[in-house]
């Protein structure tokens, strides 16, 4: 964790002000976007540290906007937090709640279904690609990759086949990473 000049600051609440208005289906859909500005383009963060803030906030209870303050934090301490916390929390909080009353009122008209049913498989890739970004680290590695990918393929099976918490594969990975892996 370090201290950033304050333009960078102001960078960092920018670039999460522009990620809240492209964050369809939740702050975890622009994750990619996030790796790639922290830790690629800026050098702010690892590639361990950006994966081990997203699976914390993950693991903790509470809404899954909550690894955004913790990117936030690692790179710029509680400023760094409020920053990428306020960022990406304004703009989609304002405009949500002025389409949802627009909406509300509007629901039947088959322009709103139109766009509801539209924005289903968006979200669904662009958790897709968050997925893939957390797991890339982990099969790209020859020593993780077997253990990885039965991993990510019993996780599938079990969220697909049960009603089982997520909590629980969550745990479950945890664990197996804390004594070596597969």
């Amino acid at each position: 964790m370090s201290t950033l000049p304050a333009g960078d600051l102001l960078e960092l609440f920018l670039r999460f002000l522009v990620l809240s208005l492209l964050s369809i289906g939740g702050a975890m859909s622009t994750a990619p976007e996030m790796h790639r500005y922290l830790v690629v383009e800026r050098g702010w963060l690892g590639e361990g540290d950006f994966t081990t803030a997203i699976a914390l906030a993950q693991a903790a209870p509470g809404p899954n906007v909550l690894f955004v303050p913790v990117l936030g934090f690692q790179v710029a301490g509680l400023t760094g937090a409020a920053a990428a916390l306020l960022g990406i929390l304004l703009p989609s909080t304002l405009l949500s709640l002025g389409v949802s009353r627009w909406g509300a009122t509007r629901r039947d008209t088959p322009l709103v279904r139109a766009f509801t049913a539209g924005l289903a498989p968006v979200t669904v890739g662009l958790v897709f690609a968050t997925g893939w970004l957390l797991a890339l680290p982990f099969i790209g590695d020859g020593a993780h990759r077997a253990g990885a990918l039965i991993l990510i393929g019993l996780t599938i099976v079990v969220t697909l086949k049960t009603r089982l918490a997520p909590i629980w594969m969550i745990v479950v990975g945890a664990l197996v990473g804390a004594f070596g892996g597969l």
